[in-house]
């Protein structure tokens, strides 16, 4: 079959033929190639890794390039769309959120197993569970083989990771969104329980990426970025620095000024949850214009996340995440790693 697509291929070449000749002889090597596809053996579509579940979400790994189609759709309404981003032709066209990054990446996804998405199986034209909030994941070993960690982009963290690896196994943390309707306290912790059991599994030390204010004017973020400064920045050991050209102080009001109050209050949800966890963050904000942000890189050992935390989500040494017992369907436990 294949000699007859080559045999048509080259009578286009060879004959001066009209439009429509040439037409029919396209479609006619078309249709053999489609029954030489045909012919190949059937592939089962791996069932995904899953984490674990709450009532109708459940928090898994993305199988399929369509899975991740689904994330980049997810995080173009979320950052696009509502968060006035601004992207480039292709992505305009779309409507997705993709960059280099996505193909090295793992990706966790909530899913509503009771609301379809935009996608059909392409086997059995049954719609997918929708995905309502993703994090994309970067291992170092991954990193390592092709572009480094997106956060070199705007941070010098070449010098941590020298200093640091092997003795610590690094996971570069991004893109973290949740559709609107869905951020609720049951959401969010399905995603952070399906992070921290995939750290345990991979072993991960230190959990660094950044995070984002909305918005490029670091005044309107003054009382937040200063208290981040003065109560949050990183150990020497620990710290990194924004590259100079991007470098935006963010000393912007004197320590014994700061209302740890009203900087509390003013915090990203995001950024205040890893402060919970016992994260640092590291010198000087960067303005990303595209995603209309003002960003800080955040860094995150496992051995300096608060104890008290583990009660709830599992301990380091836990293989299992605990919101696998809540899952209505049994079957999935038996996936649950």
């Amino acid at each position: 079959m294949k000699a007859a697509a080559r045999r048509f291929a080259g009578q286009l070449k060879r004959r001066a033929l009209k439009p429509e000749a040439r037409g029919l002889l396209a479609l006619a090597a078309l249709n053999v190639r489609m029954a030489e596809a045909a012919t190949l053996p059937f592939k089962r579509r791996s069932q995904p890794k899953i984490y674990g579940a709450i009532g109708d979400l459940r928090v898994q790994l993305a199988k399929s390039r369509s899975d991740i189609q689904q994330a980049q759709r997810l995080r173009y309404e979320v950052f696009y769309e509502e968060r006035n981003a601004v992207p480039g032709v292709l992505a305009g066209m779309r409507r997705l959120d993709q960059d280099p990054y996505d193909s090295l990446c793992d990706h966790l996804l909530v899913v509503d197993t009771a609301q379809p998405g935009s996608d059909a199986d392409a086997w059995t034209n049954r719609r997918r569970p929708k995905v309502v909030g993703t994090y994309r994941v970067l291992r170092q070993e991954m990193a390592q083989r092709r572009h480094g960690f997106y956060t070199q982009s705007e941070y010098d963290i070449a010098p941590l990771l020298a200093a640091k690896s092997p003795r610590y196994r690094f996971m570069e943390l991004g893109r973290s969104c949740v559709l609107k309707p869905y951020r609720t306290k049951r959401s969010v912790e399905l995603l952070w329980h399906g992070l921290w059991t995939y750290i345990r599994e991979h072993k991960v030390d230190v959990m660094i990426g950044c995070a984002s204010f909305e918005g490029t004017d670091p005044q309107a973020h003054a009382m937040a970025l200063s208290f981040l400064y003065h109560h949050a920045l990183a150990t020497p050991e620990w710290r990194c620095r924004a590259h100079s050209h991007l470098h935006v102080p963010m000393n912007l009001i004197p320590k014994d000024r700061i209302d740890t109050k009203a900087a509390l209050k003013v915090l990203p949800p995001l950024i205040k949850g890893y402060l919970r966890l016992g994260a640092m963050v590291g010198d000087g904000a960067v303005i990303d214009r595209q995603f209309n942000t003002t960003d800080v890189m955040v860094i995150l050992p496992v051995e300096k996340i608060d104890p008290r935390y583990f009660e709830h989500f599992g301990a380091p040494d836990e293989t299992k995440s605990r919101v696998a017992l809540d899952a209505r369907d049994p079957s999935i436990k038996d996936t649950v790693n």
